[in-house]
């Protein structure tokens, strides 16, 4: 929590301070008078049943100013907030090694299904727009809120084929999206960039934009074969979670169907939210008066 006027808190914090001290040098002076009593254990037995309410009733009351203080102050937070209009362009690898079986049916439609439920869970007011890249990077879709449209552009994502070229995909990515607002890419793929511009340095180009990245990693450790050659599909978790880190994003791994899904499905109420400063002031005063009130009805009843 941080605060707009930091000085009221420590002036609060002063004064509650000497409260804290006056009332323990009262309560000192109200023992010392009590000696004086020639029935002592008859004193304190009358006082016992009205002591805890009031120190009860005084500390709920310096919370109930401690509150209302603060709230002078300006508290933040920093939370996750909902964000409106969001846009977030989905780069798919359609690269040869897509078509390997290890993850059932096969990658490609694994990734197609765990896409098309990422859209059916992300906020209407989100735009998605969609890219498939191989060798190079095509625009599928564009960034829109017409559901109809993007689910179009998943079912036109052609078959795989081709090398890998993450770079040019993130490129194409970034021209896509609006100049400002809440920006996301999510980059799914299952092997290592061997084609194209540099991916790091155009994740960092992202970062200066404040485009997040998201990257997840699909297939298994098994060896799996891309079709048609002798070369192993391999994935370079490394260099995805370089990517994504230098903009504040997250890499996922995926060895199967499900993992994607839930990948995808974190993603979409990931890409829907925005860390961001609240302004708790009116929360904290309603907080404090209203302890106040109950309070002052307490006492009064007691």
């Amino acid at each position: 929590m941080t605060f707009a006027h930091p000085w009221i808190v420590a002036i609060a914090a002063l004064a509650a301070a000497g409260f804290a001290l006056l009332y323990v040098r009262t309560e000192r002076r109200r023992g010392a008078t009590a000696l004086s009593y020639s029935s002592l254990p008859f004193l304190i037995a009358a006082a016992r049943p009205r002591e805890w309410p009031l120190r009860l009733a005084i500390g709920a009351w310096i919370c109930a100013v401690a509150l209302v203080t603060i709230a002078f102050a300006g508290p933040r937070v920093h939370a996750s907030i909902p964000v409106r209009g969001g846009a977030v362009v989905l780069c798919v690898d359609t690269s040869g090694s897509m078509a390997a079986a290890d993850v059932q049916p096969t990658r490609a439609d694994a990734a197609l299904s765990a896409l098309r439920a990422f859209v059916e869970r992300t906020p209407a007011d989100t735009s998605i727009g969609v890219v498939s890249f191989a060798g190079e990077a095509q625009e599928i879709a564009p960034p829109t809120r017409d559901r109809d449209q993007t689910r179009a552009g998943l079912a036109a994502i052609p078959a795989p084929n081709g090398a890998t070229a993450i770079g040019n995909a993130l490129a194409l990515a970034q021209r896509m999206l609006p100049k400002s607002g809440h920006r996301v890419v999510v980059l799914i793929t299952d092997g290592e960039n061997n084609a194209g511009i540099d991916p790091l340095q155009q994740a960092k180009l992202l970062a200066a934009r404040a485009i997040t990245l998201y990257t997840i990693g699909i297939g298994t450790n098994s060896g799996a074969m891309i079709p048609g050659t002798l070369q192993e599909a391999g994935i370079d978790e490394d260099a995805l979670r370089s990517y994504a880190r230098v903009t504040g994003g997250a890499y996922s791994r995926a060895e199967d169907a499900v993992q994607l899904r839930q990948a995808l499905e974190r993603l979409g109420r990931t890409t829907s939210f925005q860390r961001g400063t609240v302004d708790i002031s009116l929360q904290a005063a309603a907080a404090g008066a209203l302890l106040m009130v109950t309070t002052f009805l307490w006492m009064r009843l007691t």
